[in-house]
């Protein structure tokens, strides 16, 4: 059976030489720290950008600057519903 993955443009055979390159590196005992590790990275990563995400949207609010634009949009899709029907509304009716 042949797998057909694109990971970052790299085939599913060549992931699994890589892994395979790992495992004969390191061994099966340090593998799974290694990916520990990585995990690790990751979630630090992800935090460090969650936390500067707030800090930036915590400035801009303590500027007076609203950065939540699905309010702004949200209005617009209902100024739009509202448009539809004033123009459809007559139609409606006759049928």
């Amino acid at each position: 059976m042949i797998f057909n993955v694109h990971f970052l443009f790299i085939s599913g055979a060549e992931i699994g030489f890589i892994l395979f390159i790992v495992l004969m590196v390191f061994g099966s005992d340090k593998v799974p720290e290694i990916a520990r590790g990585l995990g690790k990275g990751i979630r630090q990563i992800k935090n460090a950008t969650n936390d500067l995400k707030s800090e930036i949207s915590k400035g801009a609010k303590d500027q007076g600057i609203d950065v939540d634009i699905s309010k702004d949009v949200k209005n617009e899709i209902d100024k739009v519903k509202e448009d539809v029907d004033e123009i459809t509304g007559p139609i409606k009716r006759q049928f």
